[in-house]
């Protein structure tokens, strides 16, 4: 990698997450070289990235002339590559964050193997797919190493470090130290499927809808329910803020990189929505209704119920127990990366982990899961918590 003081970094994508990256590189002082196939999206990212830097200078407290200054001098050194190859040519780190087609960001992977330096670092934001598919088009998979970063990932505090079994270590670790000179806080995932976040948490949104499809629980009754038990928002909110969309792609993702798991089953009252056309703010519908950005009314087709708060909670946050220990049992992460990344990614007020230390331990929480279990397999016992349980009931006597 090239020794001339700060690295180069290529970012190729420029929609909401790419120039939430660039922006990023740009606040830290980089160079940082864009590429997007569609013209309009660079004007677009353009725009988005100044506006991000305009507010990054108000948060420290800049006036307005040396606002102008600190925001004019890192747009100065953002410039667009008008193909990936010359983008290649240029950049010490590229970080690809188009949209999640493996074919596509295969062919991007391929362009950058041709044309980058031999030590360049190439990274994929991917949130879904698999890090070694990627990386199977270049000639130089020890290279290649999953950055996912959070949107927006200016403001978001985690970035998952994806490993994929190729991965050189010098790479991951690199990589690493590049997002946390950033501010960011880096967890070390392998490459399975949804990473950290993604799997561990999908149980919010999944048992949320399976409350709704089975007439247990309100579009409203649960985002309320999980805000009082100190979340950011519900699983609803969230949903129609990332796009239902969105969320259904990834959702699809992981099934399928499951086998099919029933557990991680897509809903059909996200396949409705997104059928209808409502999309979340995005399309001013989706599990609520939007004007001027204000939400309304939950969507007339989904009822309420007579489940309790506390009830909505525990399941959601059980079901989340149990992923997280299928997660630790399959070595995607450790324990406290686990509850890092649960905490920062997903705004969950403690860990999993943390959250059975709370409870009592696995064997209180297993219990409570075995009560659970008529639900679905979300609520099946893991077999680490099976083997963790067994021990220590050997040893108490």
């Amino acid at each position: 990698m090239a020794n001339r003081g700060l690295l180069i970094i290529g970012v190729v994508g420029a929609g909401t997450m790419g120039s939430g990256i660039a922006q990023l590189a740009l606040e830290h002082g980089h160079e940082v070289v864009i590429h997007d196939i569609d013209e309009t999206a660079i004007e677009r990212g353009r725009e988005r990235i100044r506006e991000g830097l305009v507010k990054r200078a108000l948060k420290l407290g800049l006036d307005a002339d040396s606002t102008d200054d600190w925001v004019d001098g890192r747009l100065a050194r953002l410039r667009q590559a008008e193909t990936i190859a010359g983008l290649g040519g240029e950049i010490d780190v590229a970080i690809e964050a188009a949209i999640e087609d493996l074919e596509l960001k295969q062919d991007v992977f391929r362009a950058l193997d041709a044309s980058a330096a031999r030590d360049a670092i190439l990274a994929t934001n991917t949130s879904a797919l698999s890090v070694a598919a990627i990386a199977s088009a270049t000639s130089r998979p020890q290279r290649v190493v999953g950055l996912h970063f959070f949107n927006p990932a200016p403001v978001m505090p985690l970035v998952e470090v994806v490993a994929a079994p190729r991965t050189a270590q010098r790479v991951v670790v690199r990589a690493a130290a590049l997002v946390q000179g950033w501010g960011k806080t880096a967890v070390l995932s392998t490459d399975s499927a949804g990473f950290i976040v993604n799997r561990v948490n999908r149980a919010f949104t999944l048992e949320a809808l399976a409350m709704l499809e089975r007439g247990e629980a309100g579009v409203a009754s649960i985002d309320e329910a999980v805000r009082a038990a100190g979340y950011p928002m519900g699983p609803f909110e969230l949903m129609d803020l990332i796009g239902v969309d969105v969320n259904l792609a990834v959702a699809r993702a992981l099934w399928e990189g499951f086998g099919r798991a029933e557990r991680f089953r897509p809903s059909p009252i996200q396949e409705r929505l997104v059928d209808e056309g409502r999309l979340g703010r995005k399309s001013d519908a989706g599990f609520y209704s939007y004007d001027a950005g204000r939400r309304g009314e939950p969507y007339e087709g989904l009822g309420e119920g007579p489940l309790e708060a506390n009830a909505i909670v525990d399941r959601l946050e059980l079901a989340i127990v149990a992923e997280a220990y299928r997660a630790l049992h399959d070595e995607v992460a450790s324990e406290p990366d686990i509850d890092l990344a649960l905490r920062l990614g997903a705004g969950h007020p403690r860990g999993p982990f943390e959250r059975v230390r709370a409870l009592g331990g696995a064997s209180t929480v297993r219990d409570r899961l075995a009560a659970l279990e008529r639900f679905g397999p979300r609520f099946e016992a893991p077999a680490g918590m099976v083997e963790a349980t067994t021990v220590a009931r050997k040893i108490t006597g």
